[in-house]
């Protein structure tokens, strides 16, 4: 019994250390302009202190936001000269 208790509060213990998940998605960022920028701007002032997947998350808003859905570079086609007029 006396294991049992040791356990279920050491698990308690870590369960409380660890840092929540971020609650924002891409997405939501994307979604949100304003939100975005104050994420954006945390990031930059202290980066450690907001997280790498919190500052990825802003960045791919970003991103996204910026290029859209990516669609892929196509280059036109070459333009031919005519041809040259036969003398």
């Amino acid at each position: 019994m006396k294991a049992l208790l040791t356990v279920t509060a050491c698990t308690l213990l870590f369960a409380a250390c660890g840092k929540p998940a971020p609650t924002e998605s891409v997405e939501s960022l994307m979604a949100n302009p304003e939100r975005l920028k104050d994420v954006r701007a945390q990031c930059k002032a202290d980066h450690a202190k907001v997280g790498d997947a919190r500052c990825t998350m802003a960045a791919e808003a970003a991103r996204r936001r910026f290029m859209g859905s990516g669609t892929p570079y196509t280059p036109a086609p070459p333009v031919m000269p005519p041809p040259a007029p036969k003398n």
